[in-house]
């Protein structure tokens, strides 16, 4: 049986869209969650970034790979449901944690976040991921939208930097374009979600988020996790995350004692 937050119905959207809504999924997170992005701001690690960009206003924080040092993540990937709807949602018999995400808008900050896929940036393959995406505050125009469908693609989207643009690794054929679902006429999800609510997605799904004009911030908390088939895969340059020195090779599962198994089913 599912977890209660899901239905069999979630389960076939996520598999066909690439994205579902979860309600409530951290709901009793909520606190423990802006404490922890509370502390990641005031001591950021190596890969924090402020996404500074000329011609833009605000600030639009960006984190990743704290969980180990910031307890309030920890105990919310140790304790919290996600895992188990991730189990659920992916079909898979095992979820591993990859990393955790924080993305912080403060009011007035114009900067979008890019349509992009997060798959082509990490070194795991396979059909069997997700991602979660959070707010701690309630959003409407500065919430996640996300390409139904578009984890099925034949090709991967280039990954890019987010403030110059730039591609990510020199492409030589294996990624397409970054595209403009509006202008193209792809068939966009978003949400009006409150604290605790999730966006569940593969990390092949396109998605990107408005700027954020509002009074009030937008804080989100996002968990990449994997199941049963997911790979290390070598990709043409450094990976974000890059973690250095993992010494795995093409084809085998991630190394259990860098990213611990939350859930054997």
């Amino acid at each position: 049986m599912p977890h209660p937050l899901v239905t069999p119905e979630m389960i076939e959207t996520f598999q066909r869209d690439g994205v579902v809504l979860v309600r409530g999924l951290f709901a009793d997170h909520v606190e423990a969650l802006r404490a922890g992005i509370a502390a990641n701001m005031a001591a950021p690690g190596p890969y924090a970034s402020e996404n500074r960009k000329e011609g833009h206003t605000g600030l639009f924080f960006d984190d990743y790979c704290n969980w180990e040092r910031i307890p309030e993540f920890r105990e919310v990937i140790e304790t919290s449901p996600a895992a188990e709807v991730a189990a659920d949602l992916m079909r898979s018999q095992t979820v591993q944690m990859f990393h955790d995400h924080v993305l912080v808008k403060e009011p007035g900050t114009s900067m979008a976040t890019p349509w992009h896929q997060d798959g082509p940036y990490y070194f795991v393959e396979g059909r069997q991921t997700v991602s979660f995406w959070s707010p701690l505050d309630p959003v409407t125009e500065a919430t996640l939208r996300c390409v139904a469908g578009s984890h099925r693609w034949e090709k991967e989207v280039l990954p890019t930097r987010w403030v110059s643009e730039e591609g990510f690794f020199a492409d030589e054929g294996q990624y397409m374009p970054v595209p403009d679902p509006e202008a193209e006429g792809m068939r966009i999800v978003e949400f009006e979600m409150a604290p605790g609510d999730a966006v569940a997605f593969d990390y092949r799904t396109l998605h990107g988020a408005r700027g954020n004009t509002s009074n009030s911030r937008r804080r989100a908390f996002s968990l990449r996790l994997v199941g049963d088939d997911a790979r290390y895969v070598e990709r043409p340059g450094r990976t974000s995350p890059p973690y250095p020195g993992h010494d795995m090779v093409p084809g085998q599962r991630l190394r259990e004692d860098w990213f611990p198994v939350l859930l054997r089913r």
